[in-house]
């Protein structure tokens, strides 16, 4: 028996526009010409729980496009998608299920719109993969395949989770891999569609298990660069520190999404950086308090760090750590000189890269149900235009079209390369004053591994 893995990668905005300056999209990246796309870490992880002899193939579709047909040589297909792709995903698995070959789905989009995936595939996964993975393969093997496979409230361990399979992986097409060492995020931002959709609590993984996950990659790749695929990297301080400091001995470069938080705790910063960190992205969302009035649904926790964001952002790049800052255009608060705010904020803090996005509801979040309640949503289930890039709704204080010039102009400005440039020479400079003793081997060995790295830094907020 063989299962087949398929991720579905590749995807672009529709507004060719911004395709054409290089933005960064979720699940991939690109500047320019360059496109490389994050392997799908649930998938290798679901391929590393298939007992033998089943043996199992993992693909990119961006692959199979390449050569078609699509591969038959399978008895069960698996398929993950992002939403923005899940009707290309439903496509596959149509076509897989007319040439009789079952088909499971499974992700977060088919965890939130179970009926909807129903329709194109034999049976759907809900929730975490993992809780139910073993069952579907026993069902799978005894030929009765249920239609649904929910995990009835339970709660993953990631104690339990075994090393990916990253030796299916081709790994010269990849820029980075992924590392999982936790799940959840205890803020609830209004737009986040992320594990907590999946996860009702912030869980991490041991760290001697993240230590053999990052061994298992040097052995098919000598220096590679990691992603921590977590939604909020740091939250449980000592369990981090731990971590970081058993990072030390790997000689890493990673990348990882956190919170402004981070800025917080000099201690931590050290290590981040003796351990390799490169770069943290963090959801700033917006420079003004009325963009964030009411984002964070729990506490209005982001509104309220609103005044350390600058001091923060530098005190961060001060251990020579990059931050990328991830802002949404179109927030309710938001007027039309949102997009002069944002420029500025950027130029004060000399952020060393920056992520633009528009707000987008994905489905299962509280904002898509609060535009869909107020008839706000221009097209319901616009799956496709989930890229964070495409505006799929009637904004409060700006006109579509309005939100739409906004994010073209300011992208055109925030990704010029003279301001660009200015913003890495800065970087640079502040760390000469500061007399940081390891800044001439940065500048020496480090400064194209910084524009390489900030290359490989994307969005996963996305579904």
């Amino acid at each position: 028996m063989k299962v087949g893995f398929i991720a579905m990668s590749g995807v672009r905005a529709y507004n060719e526009e911004l395709t054409r300056i290089g933005l960064t999209l979720p699940g991939f990246v690109e500047r320019s010409q360059v496109i490389a796309s994050l392997p799908s870490l649930s998938l290798l992880t679901l391929a590393a729980m298939t007992p033998p002899p089943i043996e199992v193939e993992y693909r990119e579709i961006k692959d199979l496009r390449n050569t078609p047909p699509l591969p038959t040589d399978y008895d069960l297909v698996a398929i993950s998608s992002f939403s923005a792709q899940i009707y290309e995903a439903y496509q596959v698995a149509d076509e897989y299920r007319r040439q009789g070959i079952p088909v499971v789905l499974g992700g977060l989009h088919v965890s939130v719109l179970p009926e909807e995936a129903k329709t194109h595939c034999t049976s759907v996964v809900v929730g975490e993969g993992e809780i139910s993975w073993g069952k579907v393969v026993a069902d799978f093997v005894a030929g009765k395949l249920q239609d649904y496979y929910t995990p009835a409230g339970e709660s993953y361990n990631l104690a339990d989770a075994p090393i990916p399979r990253y030796e299916l992986l081709d790994i010269e097409q990849y820029n980075r891999l992924t590392v999982q060492t936790s799940r959840g995020c205890p803020h609830r931002c209004d737009f986040c569609a992320s594990s907590i959709l999946l996860t009702p609590k912030y869980k991490v993984k041991p760290v001697e298990q993240v230590i053999a996950e990052i061994r298992r990659i040097k052995a098919i790749w000598k220096h590679p660069f990691i992603e921590f695929a977590d939604d909020n990297s740091f939250v449980i301080r000592e369990y981090y520190k731990r971590l970081l400091r058993a990072l030390k001995d790997e000689g890493l470069r990673w990348f990882t999404e956190a919170d402004i938080s981070v800025a917080e705790d000099e201690g931590l910063l050290h290590l981040m950086r003796e351990s390799g960190c490169r770069q943290v992205l963090i959801g700033l969302e917006s420079p003004t308090p009325q963009g964030l009035d009411g984002v964070e649904q729990r506490r209005n926790w982001k509104l309220k760090k609103l005044p350390d964001y600058e001091s923060a952002i530098r005190t961060i790049q001060g251990h020579g750590i990059t931050v990328d800052g991830c802002f949404i255009l179109g927030l309710d608060g938001d007027g039309e000189d949102i997009f002069d705010r944002v420029y500025e904020f950027v130029e004060n803090t000399g952020l060393y890269e920056v992520q633009l996005t528009v707000l987008t509801p994905f489905p299962g979040t509280p904002l898509y149900h609060r535009l869909r309640q107020e008839g706000r949503l221009l097209e319901d289930r616009a799956w496709h235009k989930c890229t964070l890039f495409d505006v799929n709704y009637v904004p409060k204080q700006m006109s579509v079209e309005r939100l739409e010039r906004g994010l073209v102009e300011l992208s055109r400005r925030i990704y010029d390369s003279a301001f660009i440039r200015d913003r890495r020479r800065r970087f640079f400079k502040t760390l000469r004053r500061s007399g940081v003793e390891w800044l001439q081997k940065m500048e020496e060995g480090w400064g194209d591994e910084y524009r390489d790295d900030q290359e490989a830094v994307c969005d996963r907020r996305a579904v």
